[in-house]
């Protein structure tokens, strides 16, 4: 069976096998390449009145929430935006001043003195000059979470359409200003990218497996309504248009299947509530909020696409969309289902725009279109014209990577 028709075996999208070869090793580097990027724009980049927010209202969510009667932090409701990322800015900082605390508990007792009650009261910002390392505490976390969107994205693009595919897909994203900008500052965009890729493509896996033993669905399917429910912490949008775009897929390629996709969907949505409900600390008060805070408006405008279009730093990979573009249209053997998925969900999440919030789903269709990108000219490379085609993938590669390194010479300077 193929991939090409929807048929792809059960076990061919997404097997717990993991064989740690060439590929996977120049993988491995050029993801440690993208991360001491991000380290290096974290360290040069001084901390943000946002950082400040970010820090005070997680830490208010780990340690003390719920301080006034029908808001979650001081900071209120953040806006009907996700806890995901407040939660995830702050954890390590948390983690760190409550060890400082437990090292004080420890010296008084050691040395019979009363403690204090609070040796590192106060907010971050009162606190930088104290805790070592503020900028990385509070910002790391994002770029791991780019780290393994990264990941995601080799992994899909590998499976779908081998090392070329993967590897142009991999490196566009390794190089863009876009994924190096979210990935070094706290936001709800990252996580929220990563989130609906992995529930995205983890359906389709629930979908192949449906055709063979119920053993092989229960981990897929933990695995989903773990990443449903990490997407709707950090945008519930993104949690529904995932769930949405899953059911659309599953139905699809569980042809013969297609009653058990709505109680999987069922089920793993109630389990992602839960993690929802769970990140609001069980107060129903603050959950309920989540429905009423508008978080999932949105409106359609054709802006959002036209300002990735118009991005200078985006020059290469929009070249790259529009040849991938042509060919799919052109070239038969480029339209099948691996290429048409990322095509459509990039279609719809382009000219999206959120009304109640602040938000950029165009950071969440960025991995989306970079998987059609990859699977497009990975198709073309099998064809007569192949060593035209790999000049044009490195050419792409070059151009991007000229145009990351002059954003992040003038972003650090």
């Amino acid at each position: 069976m193929d991939v090409r028709d929807g048929t792809l075996e059960p076990v061919a999208l997404m097997s717990f096998r993991f064989h740690f070869g060439l590929p996977q090793k120049i993988a491995a580097l050029i993801l440690l390449l993208f991360f001491a990027a991000t380290l290096f724009v974290i360290g040069r980049t001084p901390l943000t009145e946002s950082d400040y927010r970010y820090a005070l209202c997680g830490r208010e969510m780990w340690e003390k929430p719920a301080p006034a009667a029908g808001y979650f932090t001081t900071c209120g409701n953040m806006q009907g935006d996700g806890t995901l990322a407040y939660r995830a800015a702050a954890l390590p900082l948390s983690i760190y001043v409550n060890t400082l605390r437990l090292e004080d508990w420890i010296a008084a007792k050691r040395n019979h003195t009363p403690a204090d009650s609070d040796p590192v009261g106060g907010s971050v910002y009162d606190l930088r000059h104290q805790i070592v390392g503020t900028r990385y505490l509070l910002r790391v976390p994002f770029a791991l979470a780019a780290v393994m969107l990264g990941a995601g994205l080799w992994w899909v693009t590998r499976r779908l359409f081998g090392n070329v595919g993967g590897a142009m897909s991999l490196l566009l994203y390794c190089v863009s200003p876009l994924v190096l900008r979210y990935a070094t500052t706290p936001n709800n965009e990252i996580l929220a990218a990563w989130g609906l890729y992995a529930v995205i493509y983890t359906a389709i896996g629930i979908a192949h497996a449906m055709y063979g033993p119920p053993r092989k669905w229960r981990p897929r399917i933990v695995l989903f309504t773990l990443a449903l429910g990490l997407t709707a912490c950090a945008h519930l949008l993104a949690a529904v248009l995932g769930l949405f775009a899953s059911a659309v897929f599953m139905l699809y390629v569980a042809e013969r299947r297609r009653t058990l996709v709505f109680p999987v969907l069922l089920v793993s949505a109630f389990g992602a509530l839960m993690l929802v409900f769970a990140s609001y600390t069980f107060r129903l008060g603050l959950f309920t909020y989540v429905f009423t805070g508008g978080a999932g408006r949105f409106t359609l405008d054709y802006m959002p696409a036209l300002e990735l279009v118009r991005d200078p730093l985006q020059l290469a990979v929009t070249a790259a969309a529009g040849i991938a573009l042509v060919l799919f249209v052109l070239l038969r053997r480029a339209r099948y289902f691996g290429n048409t998925v990322p095509l459509l969900v990039t279609l719809v999440l382009l000219p999206i725009e959120t009304t109640q919030i602040s938000s950029i789903p165009v950071v969440w269709a960025y991995p989306f279109l970079l998987t059609f990108v990859g699977g497009a000219f990975a198709d073309a490379a099998e064809t007569k014209q192949r060593k035209l085609f790999l000049a044009i993938v490195l050419t792409t590669l070059l151009a991007q990577g000229i145009l990351c390194g002059t954003w992040l010479w003038v972003s650090v300077r």
